[in-house]
């Protein structure tokens, strides 16, 4: 007669460690989505899965005769009433040289807008090797109504390139850039707007 509560409590000890258990489950799964979007933009960045291209600080000193044709693409999603355009088609480049292109962006409205851009290289197993010092495509492109920009990436293409097998077939490398409307624009241009009223506070005060 004295089994059953002991066997109740026992089951009830069961039900919450079940509970307990799956609700850790939850907030891990919760946890994980959260944490995969910049674990997987890491992962791209360092290994250069699907294309994602490299950031350095300086074009390294050892070059390498091989040569590189670096082709330039541009697009512009609808959302983002620019024209953008690159202003070379090609350049070629030894392995380890550094790269000087631009690209011209022109917002075709009355109203200011904001565009970001993301970007990648064809074929995509030179993403790991393609690496930009400088670029418009690190930050947020403010343009004005009506403004034109020349918009200016220095590169170099890694010289361990040549010494990987699976890229002796790799002769050309294609830089694409597609921009879109930033989604964080009015909170972009209303920073954009005090800083521009500062420093014209600033200037008139110096004057």
């Amino acid at each position: 007669m004295n089994d059953r509560p002991e066997g109740d409590r026992g089951l009830r000890r069961k039900n919450r460690l079940f509970m307990a258990g799956l609700f850790g489950l939850v907030f891990g799964m919760v946890g994980l989505a959260y944490a995969s979007v910049p674990l997987y933009a890491l992962f791209c960045q360092v290994t250069g899965f699907g294309g994602t291209t490299q950031r350095a600080d300086a074009a390294p000193a050892r070059q390498v005769d091989r040569v590189i044709k670096v082709r330039f693409n541009a697009d512009v999603n609808q959302s983002l009433p620019w024209r953008f355009k690159p202003e070379q088609k090609e350049l070629t480049v030894k392995l380890g040289e550094m790269g000087l292109a631009a690209y011209q962006a022109a917002n075709r409205t009355d109203r200011a807008t904001v565009g970001t851009a993301l970007y990648n290289v064809t074929p995509d197993k030179a993403g790991k090797y393609f690496n930009k010092i400088e670029c418009f495509c690190f930050t947020e492109q403010v343009l004005e109504p009506g403004q034109s920009v020349d918009m200016p990436v220095a590169f170099f293409v890694d010289p361990s390139l040549a010494d990987d097998p699976a890229m002796e077939d790799v002769t050309t490398i294609t830089l694409s850039y597609t921009f879109f409307r930033a989604k964080d624009e009015t909170q972009v241009l209303a920073q954009h707007a005090t800083q521009a009223a500062g420093a014209k506070g600033t200037g008139t005060a110096a004057n």
